[in-house]
């Protein structure tokens, strides 16, 4: 699964289903043990969970990166790399 962001401490990940794609275009935040798996368009949490601030976090960056993340899942969905996108700072 490539990653294409990371930042303090979290881990944005996103891949593409073998054999066609997703239902809802999404990505996954990792932080320590904790998976949270957030649709792009709505940004929102679908399954899992992040601490309170992490959560907030991976949702503020959701929201700056919003436009990169659509095209992000776009070029997966044609077997092609993401680009990384820049982390918070």
């Amino acid at each position: 699964m490539p990653e294409i962001s990371r930042f303090f401490g979290i881990v944005i990940r996103m891949f593409v289903e073998v054999g066609g794609p997703h239902h809802t275009p999404h990505f996954h935040a990792y932080y320590q043990d904790e998976v949270g798996i957030f649709a792009i368009d709505p940004i929102e949490l679908l399954a899992g969970g992040l601490p309170r601030r992490q959560r907030r976090l991976v949702e503020a960056w959701a929201e700056l990166h919003h436009a990169e993340l659509k095209d992000d899942w776009s070029t997966l969905q044609e077997g092609r790399s993401p680009k990384p996108i820049e982390p918070l700072r």
